[in-house]
């Protein structure tokens, strides 16, 4: 079954065969080495980012969290997909 698979894939009207007379493509030169650089988070004094703490980051995310349902919510029941009793 697969012995003339070359043969066929060759005989393809989409198969072109590569030309003999192709200019060898020379090789790249291999990358410049590159050094790593650290990267640094500037935190504030404190450990804090966007000028919160961890427990004020928290409770923003829960808050965020819960309008996004609410909000789900309100289209799913403007949309009829679902009915309050």
């Amino acid at each position: 079954m697969f012995d003339d698979l070359r043969k066929e894939s060759e005989a393809s009207p989409y198969f072109t065969p590569p030309a003999a007379e192709e200019e060898p493509v020379a090789e790249a030169a291999p990358p410049p080495p590159t050094t790593r650089r650290q990267v640094k988070i500037n935190l504030a004094p404190g450990g804090k980012i966007l000028g919160m703490t961890a427990p004020q980051r928290l409770i923003l995310s829960v808050l965020l969290l819960m309008m996004v349902c609410v909000s789900g919510l309100m289209v799913l029941l403007l949309a009829g997909k679902i009915v309050l009793l």
